[in-house]
């Protein structure tokens, strides 16, 4: 059952409105710090594994040298080429970097949801929930922002008037076509556990007990782990980022899209792909995790929901420059090769086998007189199904591979 923010139940004030811009204000500046330190993070962690020191002069530990590059890109000359498109050239940056932040809006920071408190906090005497807004479709919205979060990426590679660029956004659209299906798919597992579109919904059917009254009610156990693994791989491709960084592959087109791109715009690229990061970091916390969700050990109750979540999100942030830091760069037939015939397929699997998991736990199966025989053939032929099903593939991909080389002969 989808919960209305109570702040928006009823005649809406002018506190009501200043307390939703407060919010989006304090919204805003979370994620533009988490953004600072995540491109710190980054470069120390990458830095340490690499047995290097890493930004070590702007401030205590570097801690500053984020901020001093965005001086220094400020101030830099911005140029457009000759034979770019000026507008759509200068509208690009911008393309990147909204759906970024209106994506993290539906994310809940906090919230106590226990009972059916459904994440409700009190600011200034008024009842809320803790996030920026949570329509019904959220899971939709998130969707939809990391399909157009990759205009600006092609648009800023067609628009350049260079090949290097183009190249790029050629790269960008494949990709995104390539994993946005896998994403959807891993997620469809998650909307069957969950029974609802709303983030908040979403946290809050994880913050009951899981099996035993032991493990967390966790959609990353509900539903065998292997739509979480589906989604980590599928929202690092999105992202772009190492070892799915084709896009802008330095070694073969000098920079990609942004080749072009100077000054403040190339700083706004930089900074969708830091924020993106976040956002997608707190996406998987939110569909997986459990949210800020948790239990309170001590002290204030208010504190452990927001504690709970930025230390899931931390874990997610270290995940992704651990990536960076160890896995090399698919060749792109590889990137084609995993998104297709193997996360699609396996996604797709995976879901009818939950599916039909669930008809056999409900009895609706009907096959031998228990629910758990009902189960067991589930899971028994399904097994079946998918080993004939990789069988396939691999014969069809063999046969493909001897095809060509006969003709190369």
């Amino acid at each position: 059952m989808f919960a209305l923010d109570p702040l928006l139940v009823g005649d809406i004030s002018l506190g009501d409105v200043a307390l939703v811009l407060f919010k989006a204000v304090i919204t805003f500046v979370f994620l533009m710090v988490a953004v600072m330190f995540m491109v710190w993070f980054e470069r120390k962690v990458v830095a340490d594994m690499q047995n290097r020191i890493g930004p070590n002069r702007a401030g205590p530990w570097g801690l500053f040298q984020t901020l001093a590059d965005g001086i220094k890109l400020f101030f830099k000359e911005d140029l457009v080429p000759e034979k770019a498109d000026p507008f759509v050239f200068r509208l690009a940056p911008y393309l990147s970097l909204v759906p970024a932040f209106l994506t993290f809006a539906v994310i809940p920071l906090g919230g106590n949801f226990g009972g059916d408190q459904h994440g409700v906090v009190s600011w200034f005497g008024k009842d809320t929930l803790f996030q920026l807004a949570d329509p019904p479709v959220g899971i939709l919205l998130v969707l939809a922002m990391s399909s157009i979060g990759v205009y600006g990426i092609m648009l800023a590679g067609w628009s350049s008037g260079s090949k290097y660029p183009l190249l790029g956004a050629v790269r960008a659209s494949a990709q995104v076509v390539s994993y946005e299906a896998a994403l959807g798919l891993s997620l469809a597992s998650v909307l069957l556990f969950s029974g609802s579109l709303s983030t908040n919904e979403i946290v809050f059917v994880q913050a009951g007990e899981g099996f035993g009254g032991v493990l967390p009610n966790w959609n990353l156990i509900v539903t065998g782990f292997v739509p979480f693994v589906i989604f980590l791989i599928a929202g690092t491709a999105e992202l772009n980022r190492p070892p799915f960084d084709l896009v802008e592959a330095e070694q073969e087109l000098v920079g990609g899209f942004h080749t072009e791109y100077s000054s403040l715009r190339f700083a706004l690229f930089f900074l969708a792909e830091f924020m993106n990061t976040v956002t997608m970091s707190a996406i998987i916390v939110t569909l997986f995790l459990g949210g800020p969700a948790g239990p309170t050990l001590f002290g204030p109750d208010f504190l452990w929901p927001v504690f709970w979540f930025f230390l899931k999100l931390f874990i997610f942030l270290f995940t992704f420059v651990w990536f960076r830091a160890t896995l090399p760069r698919l060749r792109y037939d590889q990137l084609m090769d995993l998104g297709w015939k193997l996360l699609i397929p396996l996604a797709l699997v995976w879901f009818l086998v939950l599916s039909g998991i669930g008809i056999a736990q409900d009895g609706n199966l009907d096959i031998l007189d228990n629910s758990s025989g009902d189960v067991a053939i589930v899971v028994v032929g399904a097994m079946v199904i998918g080993a004939g099903a990789y069988a396939l593939i691999t014969s069809a991909v063999i046969t493909a591979r001897r095809a060509r080389q006969a003709e190369e002969v």
